[in-house]
């Protein structure tokens, strides 16, 4: 018998203390990414984002083992995002466009997600931070390799395909994987760091892997080095 005032299927709200624990964990997540944002990841100290976040250097190791962790905690939102969207699309779907269309189709629902936790305009301020902080981009560098092993093992159950005996999975995702790191270097770069600007420039490179993959990039037009003399 269903007690009143309870939905069947409903997600249960989270308790009081859930609650809490959340904001404070937001506020730490928003006062650090300010932080390194506006002074850098190396000037800035554990003792900083507490005292932004109004909480004790205690407290914020209750929630992150270090400053690295909490610079990641948004990044790996959307990794998560990523992932599950991969497990979702339609079975038979070519392995290549399964990973592109699982960017590009969860674009907004990333950052909608992100906006709930932290101002998008910030949390693209501080990928330019990791870029360009030696430390953390070999910390990103590391995590995509993780990302892309979870994904290869995803794409290798959706293909019926044992991993260790094929080699194709992590071929494709790592060539994916590359093409995302070069868009993300190429926009870090640019003097357009807008979503706008980042999906744009996504959105034609991953159009392009499948083509450089496979086509010959001579034209009628190129010289032939061979017979040059």
């Amino acid at each position: 018998m269903r007690r009143a005032g309870t939905v069947t299927g409903a997600v249960p709200r989270p308790g009081l203390r859930e609650r809490k624990k959340q904001r404070t964990r937001d506020a730490l997540v928003r006062a650090a990414l300010e932080l390194f944002a506006t002074r850098g990841y190396e000037g800035t100290t554990v003792d900083d984002i507490a005292a932004a976040a109004d909480v004790s250097q205690r407290t914020f190791f209750r929630y992150f083992a270090s400053k690295e962790e909490v610079t990641f905690f948004v990044p790996r939102l959307a990794e998560s995002h990523v992932v599950e969207a991969v497990r979702g699309r339609p079975p038979g779907e070519a392995p290549l466009e399964t990973l592109r269309r699982a960017v590009l189709d969860s674009w907004d629902d990333i950052h909608a997600t992100i906006e709930q936790l932290v101002p998008l305009d910030l949390h693209l301020r501080v990928y330019r931070v990791i870029e360009s902080t030696p430390a953390l981009l070999a910390a990103h560098l590391r995590r995509a390799t993780e990302l892309e092993e979870e994904l290869a093992r995803i794409i290798a159950e959706r293909e019926g395909l044992d991993l260790d005996a094929d080699p194709r999975p992590r071929v494709l995702v790592a060539a994916f994987g590359g093409v995302i790191r070069v868009t993300e270097r190429l926009w870090s770069a640019g003097d357009d760091i807008s979503v706008a600007a980042m999906h744009d420039l996504m959105a034609a490179y991953l159009d392009r892997l499948g083509p450089a993959l496979a086509e010959n990039w001579r034209t009628d037009r190129a010289p032939d080095r061979r017979t040059e003399t």
